[in-house]
């Protein structure tokens, strides 16, 4: 007779309300009713290494405040950190021609990426553009990349990634090019992880970087915010781009009926840029 292994049971609405509360107050994210299933899969990793069998006792944990690393861990968990080099190719080609575009008066164009995750979006970006200077002499773009999550800068200023990570959308050649093997894992190399400069941002309470970009990448990262946080961010992403700048979003955002900061590119196909003055 084999024994069934007993499920933990469902977390109570006010643990729910504590992790949500927790993370829309940290991150501006929000976590619908009906996603909360979403909890138990996010923290899942984070009971087993503390020895925990429920979300219950996870918040418990959290009220007695006798351990800060505790918030930190949940908001790690809970942010969501999909990503994968050189997501939608198409992006890339015109994020290609938008910075040649403020590259024609001589300058040397800055990127932003809010929202890197684990660090494959600015990587692909520093690997594009390091080839276009090997081919064509033209210089590299200053790539900024912030995020929310200590625990994700942390890893993307690390440059390891599993082979399963490492395979999401980079050919041989590249993986061969720009990074190393260590046992089961790819390590990027230092001159690829020195052309990104990584910062802990967080996007709703923190300023923006300093100076003003050229094109600031925002994908899926407002997707989780409510409206009056949207409408907080969309100027302070707009106060920190140059007039001619563009911002890209995710392919399932849109900024219409979200801000007056921003409109539809008519220069950039899905692309935004804050609209002309008079």
């Amino acid at each position: 007779m084999t024994s069934r292994a007993v499920p933990a049971p469902a977390a109570s609405q006010a643990t729910i309300n504590v992790l949500t509360a927790l993370l829309e107050a940290r991150t501006g994210q929000q976590i619908a009713a009906y996603r909360s299933w979403r909890l138990d899969t996010a923290l899942k990793p984070l009971l087993r290494a503390r020895k925990l069998d429920t979300l219950d006792q996870l918040v418990t944990q959290l009220l007695q405040g006798s351990d800060r690393s505790i918030g930190d861990s949940i908001v790690d968990a809970l942010v969501n950190q999909e990503t994968s080099f050189f997501r939608d190719a198409q992006v890339f080609e015109m994020l290609a021609e938008a910075v040649a575009d403020a590259e024609r008066d001589g300058r040397r164009a800055r990127i932003w990426c809010a929202g890197c995750s684990t660090g494959q979006e600015p990587l692909s970006l520093a690997m594009q553009f390091a080839e276009r200077r090997e081919t064509s002499g033209m210089p590299m773009p200053e790539i900024v990349a912030t995020d929310v999550s200590d625990a994700a800068v942390a890893r993307a200023r690390s440059g390891r990634f599993s082979q399963f990570e490492i395979q999401r959308g980079l050919p041989v050649r590249r993986m061969i090019r720009w990074f190393d093997t260590t046992g089961s894992d790819w390590v990027a190399k230092p001159d690829l992880l020195g052309m990104v400069a990584f910062r802990r941002m967080n996007l709703v309470s923190d300023p923006a970087p300093t100076g003003q970009f050229d094109v600031v990448l925002c994908r899926n990262v407002l997707l989780y915010l409510s409206a009056d946080t949207k409408a907080e961010v969309f100027p302070k992403i707009a106060r920190a781009m140059k007039p001619s700048g563009v911002l890209v979003m995710g392919a399932g955002e849109t900024v219409i009926g979200q801000t007056s900061a921003f409109a539809p590119s008519k220069r950039f196909r899905g692309f935004y840029e804050m609209p002309a003055q008079g």
